[in-house]
């Protein structure tokens, strides 16, 4: 499908439900779009609506073969929207519009829905090995939207390229801690501590062939929660000593690490206890107003 198939309203109708989904499902990476230039902005909601369908797929679906369903629907419909066919999804249409305009890589939706693919498809109770295991899963899912968008806007640079592969995970590794209660309650386990981490710790229960992590939201939790996080503090670190060679251009596309340190600095107030209902309170655990300020202050400076 290219931007002549359907109407140009119809096309305004697929952005405006892109924006609406990513405000409704993915608010504080929302408010950082706002910051980037008009030709960029388009792009990016295009993709960040795409991965709120491909990320909230399993949880929507009343069965877990029906989430894997939608998330195979999705591999074949990139191929379709490569292939300029017209799919009936407002968020592949947006995206369609975009690639017809823009030089967007296959590659990176692909590898997204692949990893979404691959974490669904684990046996019921296979949890990551190592916490590399972990940072793989989150540059594949995170660091893949935003290297996507920085070829939206037409940015080359092998530093931004890199400062992007820290963000996306750190902020992936977050994100996923964050999850861990919401994995609890509704699926009765801990997904997203690796099993080496949970050894380490006291939480890992080995027998009859599989693994699992303790459920107690107590100190050997907390202690695996902070060994992960520490891995996604080193990563924003990484990427901000990248900035002096990061092109000006890409800096509003890296803001992503803004709220990722947002909320590693709420899981460190609330001593890494994931299981803190303060953490999900307002914006990733702050003030919205606060989360905005900070948002505005690093746009104006050109920081992220």
């Amino acid at each position: 499908m290219n931007g002549t198939s359907i109407s140009s309203n119809s096309i305004r109708a697929a952005f405006s439900y892109c924006v609406q989904q990513v405000r409704s499902y993915d608010y504080h990476h929302y408010l950082c779009l706002l910051h980037l230039p008009p030709a960029m902005r388009k792009a990016a909601f295009a993709l960040r609506a795409f991965n709120v369908e491909t990320a909230r797929a399993m949880d929507v679906a009343s069965d877990p073969k029906i989430g894997l369903m939608r998330l195979f629907w999705w591999q074949e419909a990139i191929d379709k929207i490569f292939a300029n066919k017209l799919i009936e999804h407002p968020a592949a249409q947006a995206l369609s519009s975009v690639i017809s305009e823009q030089k967007i890589s296959k590659h990176w939706l692909k590898r997204s829905v692949q990893a979404r693919i691959n974490d669904a498809s684990r046996e019921e109770h296979a949890i990551p090995e190592t916490i590399g295991d972990l940072e793989g899963y989150a540059e594949d899912t995170v660091s893949t939207i935003l290297y996507a968008t920085l070829q939206a806007g037409g940015i080359r640079s092998t530093a931004a390229d890199h400062a992007v592969s820290h963000i996306g995970k750190a902020s992936g590794l977050l994100l996923l801690l964050k999850s861990l209660p919401h994995h609890a309650s509704h699926h009765g386990r801990i997904p997203y501590i690796p099993a080496d981490v949970a050894a380490r710790h006291g939480l890992l229960i080995t027998g009859n062939g599989r693994s699992d992590i303790r459920m107690e939201s107590g100190e050997g939790l907390s202690d695996a929660v902070f060994e992960v996080a520490s891995i996604a503090n080193i990563h924003l670190q990484k990427a901000r000593e990248l900035a002096k060679t990061v092109p000006a251009e890409a800096v509003p596309v890296l803001l992503p690490a803004v709220p990722a340190q947002v909320l590693l600095d709420s899981l460190k107030h609330r001593q890494f206890n994931v299981f803190d209902s303060r953490i999900s309170r307002g914006v990733l655990g702050i003030s919205p107003l606060w989360y905005q300020l900070k948002l505005k202050w690093h746009a104006w400076r050109n920081t992220y």
